[in-house]
């Protein structure tokens, strides 16, 4: 299958200030065959919130709705489809509300105009990326046209705020430490979901069943089934550059992590020991031997205790006759999620002793006096952009 058009896909929550950027962004794209759809949406409680701040971005909204409706009659470049979640009666309603919905609606729309050969890119309305970025993606894809999804490498700017940018950086370092260590094992769920960073065609979505709607991690759940499903990819020739601002409008990712602070990145955002990572590691190798016969693997007491049975194997053999077939349910039954939890029963270290053993065995410089309160910006920032860059050689020698 080849791909020749693309839409793009930007749920919208108070991002006035940002849209005129994301508009001259796309106008300077290389290529001109694609669609933006925008989903400007918030609860519909917010028109006469008590809140003040929830009536302003309800007023954002709408000052956002307007100069959109403008441009679709003005703008010759480029097809935009404006979805309205935000006016009196139509914003979210109960449970139904946040990025997870959004993006669903968004999504569906895309789904109801296109066909198989569509390619979907997902953005937020606070990304910066060049010129060349939709054509380098839609390049990628049809360069593998049997991939199910492309996650694109990311990097947050500096904002030059010292209290912002130092939480920023301490994120962003937990992921990328994530990362490296399932890649360097080449762990099927070694990947980073941004819903600012993802590519999938409308086949893979259609056939993996959707997006979940959840208030938070709807990105990572996406991804993970087109892992479960077929190949990801996890680099191209370019990056996506999004705000690393503070944000409490999702329970956890990039915003809720900067707007808490250092104080709370030890206990919610870890790095997690590499015995975890060894250990889970070793599980994954000993998953072919698994089909001849059962034999302990390190992560062999924790999968019994979560999916409360002593049977793990057995019934997957019963129902995959090859050793192919029976390796990939293995693969799906401890998915990205369970690593996760498997993890986390790991006593952790303090975090600079655990990036310094990192850094000791990638011979990355790491100051003796490293800390991530105290040191400067620039150290801390330095430190992200080694990792950054063995990332980035990582990511490609998975293609």
């Amino acid at each position: 299958m080849r791909y020749s058009h693309i839409s793009v896909a930007v749920p919208m929550l108070a991002e006035l200030e940002n849209i005129q950027v994301l508009i001259d962004l796309f106008r300077r794209q290389t290529i001109r065959n694609f669609s933006l759809y925008f989903c400007v949406n918030n609860p519909d409680g917010w028109v006469d919130s008590d809140d003040l701040e929830q009536r302003q971005m309800y007023e954002d909204n709408q000052a956002t709705l307007e100069y959109l409706r403008k441009l679709q009659f003005s703008n010759a470049d480029f097809k935009i489809v404006v979805l309205d979640f935000s006016s009196p009666g139509r914003g979210w309603k109960g449970r139904k509300r946040g990025v997870g919905w959004a993006r669903k609606e968004l999504f569906a729309a895309i789904d109801a105009d296109c066909g198989d050969d569509e390619l979907v890119v997902s953005l937020d309305a606070d990304t910066v990326f060049s010129e060349t970025y939709l054509e380098s993606v839609l390049c990628t894809m049809n360069g593998n046209p049997e991939c199910n999804a492309l996650c694109v490498p990311y990097y947050h700017p500096l904002s030059g705020n010292d209290q912002q940018d130092r939480a920023m950086l301490r994120y962003e370092i937990y992921m990328r430490h994530y990362l490296l260590n399932l890649l360097e094992s080449d762990n099927p769920y070694a990947f980073t979901a941004l819903g600012s960073a993802m590519v999938f065609p409308l086949w893979a979505y259609r056939r993996v069943g959707c997006i979940t709607p959840l208030q938070g991690g709807e990105d990572f759940y996406l991804m993970q089934k087109f892992v479960k499903t077929g190949r990801v990819l996890l680099s191209c020739n370019e990056v996506v550059r999004p705000q690393g601002r503070p944000s409490l409008r999702v329970p956890f990712g990039t915003g809720p992590a900067i707007a808490k602070g250092l104080d709370s990145m030890d206990s919610t955002y870890p790095l997690y020991p590499f015995e975890g990572f060894r250990a889970v590691s070793d599980t994954f190798a000993l998953f072919p031997n698994l089909y001849e016969k059962d034999v302990e693997t390190p992560m062999s007491d924790f999968l019994r205790q979560q999916l409360k049975t002593d049977d793990l194997w057995q019934p997957l053999r019963k129902n995959f006759k090859t050793r192919e077939l029976f390796v990939h349910s293995c693969q799906e039954r401890v998915d990205g999620l369970r690593i996760l939890q498997y993890l986390k029963t790991f006593p952790l270290r303090r975090p600079e002793e655990e990036l310094r053993v990192f850094c000791n065995n990638h011979r990355i410089s790491l100051l003796d006096n490293f800390d991530f309160r105290t040191s400067l910006v620039p150290g801390v920032d330095a430190v992200r952009n080694a990792l950054f860059k063995l990332e980035q050689q990582s990511r490609q020698n998975r293609l």
